[in-house]
């Protein structure tokens, strides 16, 4: 079993161009087959809300609700980096709260890092929060936790103004302190300069070629949810189809009388039978 990585080693890819394979997971089972799949960061995402919780966008997932999945997760991946999101509101109020949830998804939730989105508006949270020792993904470009706010789940950066900020708030977070960076929804040649420009690791999602590593949704790169699948997304399995099917088959078995047959049961002697029916006093 290789080791687990670390945010030391994930400066070293970047610098010798190996790419970094991210995943989300949200429970035992999932994480069990990343890090069997052998991925080098699993994430939990708050995309939880989304693609395991039914929710429209992320933004109702609380910090239970993360600190459960992470516990989870890491039942599942021992030996996997595990970094989690610090869900919404969670970190907006103050740079004590940061540090507190921050702290409460390591100490309960058992991470090794935390995620959280923005930019300059929450430099002073990455801050405290990687002063308290606990390492820090940085999340710009679309930032899902304020879909309201962009007015939907949109590219991000491509006019002049909207690049310029995520190009600086990439340059900030990395000031701050922050071990990696993930942009998603910007444009392949805005990501491509970003990744050149800064000395921590870029994970891009829906950012093209140029990051040093890539993230993309379980549910999505699996096919298993039958949901709109965004652009950025591939599907490399149609697992929602195949699942369909089982539990089709499975219910026509059960209702023909098919299943299950004495391969999947149990048996016990005719005579001991007899003597149960003798005991109750029933013929």
């Amino acid at each position: 079993m290789r080791d687990k990585l670390t945010t030391v080693r994930m400066r070293e890819m970047k610098k010798e161009k190996q790419k970094i394979v991210m995943v989300t997971a949200y429970d035992y089972p999932s994480a069990l087959v990343a890090q069997t799949a052998g991925v080098d960061v699993i994430l939990v995402g708050d995309s939880l809300g989304m693609v395991v919780l039914g929710y429209e966008t992320t933004v109702p997932v609380t910090m239970e609700d993360m600190i459960h999945h992470t516990k989870a997760v890491r039942r599942g991946a021992a030996n996997t980096m595990i970094v989690s999101d610090l869900p919404f509101l969670s970190y907006h109020t103050s740079p004590e709260d940061a540090v507190r949830n921050a702290g409460r998804l390591l100490q309960e939730g058992l991470a090794d890092a935390v995620k959280l989105e923005g930019g300059r508006d929450v430099i002073e949270q990455v801050k405290r929060i990687v002063k308290a020792q606990i390492p820090v993904m940085g999340h710009i470009g679309l930032t899902p936790q304020s879909v309201h706010q962009l007015g939907g789940f949109k590219v991000q950066g491509k006019d002049i103004v909207g690049a310029k900020r995520i190009l600086e708030d990439a340059f900030l977070l990395e000031d701050a302190g922050c071990f990696a960076v993930v942009l998603e929804c910007v444009p392949s040649k805005l990501a491509e300069l970003i990744s050149e420009k800064l000395s921590i690791p870029t994970i891009g999602i829906g950012a093209g070629e140029s990051c040093d590593g890539q993230v993309l949704v379980y549910h999505d790169l699996l096919g298993i949810n039958n949901r709109y699948l965004p652009k950025f997304a591939k599907n490399y399995a149609n697992l929602f189809t195949q699942m369909v099917e089982g539990i089709q088959s499975y219910a026509d078995e059960v209702r023909s009388g098919r299943f299950p047959t004495e391969d999947y049961s149990f048996k016990m002697s005719d005579e001991i039978l007899a003597e149960v029916k003798k005991e109750m006093d029933w013929k």
